[in-house]
């Protein structure tokens, strides 16, 4: 089989990768351009054009355009039209007022103070608010008023003679000794020498003594006098208390005004509805609010507001605006000129169309146009990427540890007979590409060995593997990745696809003890069954691999170059990306390299 790619090589089949990448980056560039050029106004643009110019309407309005003349046309219509409404009385005294300067006057009038204040009076006074206000006002009088009811109600109480009384002798002097009188001993003796006993002479002698004293004739005649009575009996009245309220209110500064304001037979003048009344009269002889009333009734203003706003006017401006413009000054110039037709929009056009058609852009657009060149662009869409420009391999696509680790959670491991172990991303290399590097390095590690499970090993190499696990896989669609063949015997390097286990999987690419693109599957002793096709006899250097996976049918390409053809129905599943080198043998140096510089994955659209 291995003569296959021998003999490719020889009739130069295979071809180079840079005139390859040459080729794809120049289509890529033409594609980007065509759907640029496709997409552009200027395409757009051109192909209405071309439809234009070849059509019938073309041709039948350059035959128009040479027939027509100002007589007879839209133009001179519009102009006869705007000489009819210029002649107008309407129009003609609007004119008279429109930016005169009584108008100027008025509408800056019209908005002063004064007037707003002229008219709210108006409105005050001629809609009643006003001898509304007059007659509340004058009907405010002091006879029959709560303030006059007040008053002789105070006048009243304080006539009376109780009030007399208790204002005479309350925190008097008087008082006063009389109540420290009654809490004295001398009177104490008096009352207990008046229920003595007759017998008790010198009592009774003592009793005699007592009344004729003048302190005690002086509290009996006070105690018994109508003006304590009278005092004892008014204090805690209501009389009393309503005495003082009102006295309090009475002698207050607002009901003395209130008062005064009630006698004043000039209240109505001093009120601020006289003052609104005046003023208004006042504004009403303004010569501000004397012009404005008058101009607003004036028949010119009446003309102008009625013509302001009239379709008259709406028209007689359009058609000035129109008959001014340099547009239909041209018009008319146009429809006058014999050679119009050359001076016609149509004319460029045609002339624009016959040289668009030389443009670059164009001439390459429509080379492709009905071409298959750009098929696989338009079928397929780039759905995974890595230049691996990165310091090294990103997170979201790569993990660094073989896949059975991965999903179980657990560090790389190695199987019994492994010479090397996985390292978890210290033996991959990035920049400008993925290098894959072997080391003769001592290593502790895992083994996977039944029944025992893992067991610590030393391991004399150390390698590296890359997998995209569940963050990309690829059901059915293309990979292809850039890969250095420099196979090294001792050192199994592979770019494959799997489903999560190491076997069964897609080569896209091994080398090393065995160069190969193919399929390993287990066979029913549970050994490694490979197939496919072998490249031993490819040379070294750079090369695109490329897989293209349709449901169970597999297709391997060299350098665009259909080489091989599988099917297998185990593998018709979503498959991960995984690249790594394994030692086999124990290498003759200290190191190797397994280079990828690009991978890209493409799916249907």
């Amino acid at each position: 089989m291995s003569f296959k790619i021998f003999s490719l090589q020889l009739t130069g089949k295979i071809k180079s990768v840079a005139a390859i990448e040459q080729k794809r980056k120049q289509l890529a560039d033409d594609y980007a351009e065509f759907l640029n050029t496709e997409s552009s106004e200027e395409l757009k643009s051109f192909l209405e054009l071309e439809k234009y110019v070849n059509s019938a309407e073309f041709s039948s309005k350059k035959k128009e355009t040479e027939g027509l003349s100002f007589k007879g046309s839209e133009e001179e219509k519009q102009l006869k039209e705007f000489q009819r409404l210029q002649k107008s009385a309407r129009i003609k005294n609007y004119f008279k007022v429109a930016g005169s300067s009584d108008l100027l006057r008025y509408e800056k009038d019209k908005e002063s103070k004064k007037l707003a204040d002229f008219y709210a009076l108006e409105d005050y006074v001629k809609e009643g608010d006003f001898e509304k206000d007059k007659r509340e006002i004058e009907g405010q009088i002091f006879k029959g008023s709560a303030e006059e009811k007040h008053l002789k109600e105070f006048n009243r109480l304080e006539k009376s003679a109780a009030i007399k009384a208790f204002l005479e002798l309350d925190g008097s002097a008087k008082l006063e000794k009389h109540k420290a009188f009654e809490n004295s001993e001398k009177l104490k003796r008096f009352t207990e020498l008046q229920t003595a006993a007759e017998s008790d002479r010198e009592k009774k002698k003592e009793f005699k003594n007592l009344r004729k004293d003048a302190e005690i004739k002086e509290y009996f005649r006070f105690e018994k006098s109508k003006k304590l009575k009278l005092y004892h009996e008014i204090s805690g009245s209501h009389n009393l208390s309503r005495y003082n309220e009102l006295k309090a209110s009475t002698n207050e500064e607002a009901f003395k005004q209130k008062v005064a304001y009630l006698k004043d037979k000039k209240k109505f003048e001093k009120s601020e509805a006289y003052k609104k009344y005046s003023e208004y009269k006042k504004l009403a002889s303004d010569g501000v609010v004397v012009f404005v009333l008058k101009y607003e009734k004036s028949k010119l203003y009446k003309n102008y507001l009625d013509v302001k706003e009239s379709f008259d006017l709406k028209r007689h401006n359009e058609l000035e605006t129109l008959i001014k413009s340099d547009e239909y000054k041209q018009k008319k110039a146009w429809l006058e000129d014999k050679k119009r037709w050359e001076k016609t929009d149509d004319f460029k056009k045609y002339q624009d169309y016959q040289n668009d058609k030389k443009k670059p852009e164009f001439v390459k657009f429509f080379k492709y146009n009905k071409s298959n060149d750009f098929d696989f662009f338009k079928n397929w869409d780039l759905v995974f990427e890595d230049s691996f420009s990165a310091t090294k391999p990103e997170d979201e696509k790569w993990y660094t540890t073989i896949p059975a680790a991965t999903k179980s959670g657990v560090k790389n491991f190695a199987m019994p007979g492994d010479l090397s172990i996985f390292t978890d991303g210290a033996n991959l290399k990035t920049g400008q590409k993925l290098a894959i590097q072997v080391k003769k390095e001592n290593k502790k590690g895992m083994v996977w060995q039944m029944p025992a499970g893992f067991v610590p090993a030393e391991f004399e190499y150390t390698s590296g593997i890359i997998s995209t696990g569940d963050k990309f896989t690829l059901q059915d669609g293309i990979v292809e990745a850039k890969i250095k063949f420099d196979p090294v015997k001792q050192v199994a390097s592979s770019f494959y696809l799997s489903a999560g286990n190491n076997v069964p999987r897609v080569n896209l690419v091994e080398m090393g003890p065995n160069n190969i693109l193919g399929i390993y599957t287990l066979n029913g002793s549970a050994k490694i069954a490979s197939e496919g096709l072998e490249i031993n006899n490819l040379k070294k250097g750079e090369y695109i691999f490329t897989l293209q996976k349709s449901g169970a049918n597999f297709t391997w390409k060299i350098n665009e170059l259909e080489v091989l053809q599988l099917t297998n129905s185990e593998l018709n599943k979503p498959l991960e990306l995984n690249a790594s080198s394994m030692v086999v043998q124990p290498l003759a140096g200290s190191s190797a390299v397994f280079e990828i510089e690009w991978i890209k994955c493409y799916r249907k659209k």
